[in-house]
């Protein structure tokens, strides 16, 4: 009986990750494009270091430096966007060089500030893939 219970506990350990694989919701490059030509209300939260936003971001993001939000001081460069967000009611979609992992952690900080999951998006593909150049600001 005990090595039932323990390969069941050990089961579900393995499983708990696939179980939870958060729930992100996500926009496309095409989307925000679309959105932006009509001037849709909508905050880009962009993530990248300052050497990448320097180099090329979406025109009207707004930059953070957050990036990779992993540790207290990266969250902390978040922060001041918060009561913001928090008084809109437009999309924020967020901006991460891929649309991955930081993307994911600053989504999950944004939602624990009290911005509604509802509002937040995270760029597919992020940065990188992002198609139209033209609408990028760059240094």
């Amino acid at each position: 009986m005990k090595k039932v219970l323990i390969l069941m506990f050990a089961g579900l350990l393995l499983l708990a990750p696939l179980a939870w694989s958060g729930n992100y919701q996500y926009m496309s490059a095409t989307e925000v494009q679309e959105k932006l030509a009509v001037q849709a209300p909508m905050s880009l939260v962009d993530i990248q270091v300052e050497d990448e936003f320097s180099r090329h971001h979406i025109s009207g993001a707004l930059a953070t430096y957050a990036y990779p939000v992993k540790s207290e001081q990266d969250r902390q460069k978040l922060a001041p966007l918060l009561s913001a967000l928090q008084n809109g009611q437009q999309p924020v979609v967020i901006i991460c060089p891929r649309g991955k992992g930081g993307a994911k952690r600053t989504y999950d900080f944004l939602q624990s500030g009290g911005i509604a999951a509802e509002r937040l998006f995270i760029l597919e593909k992020g940065q990188a893939g992002w198609p139209y150049p033209e609408l990028l600001t760059q240094n």
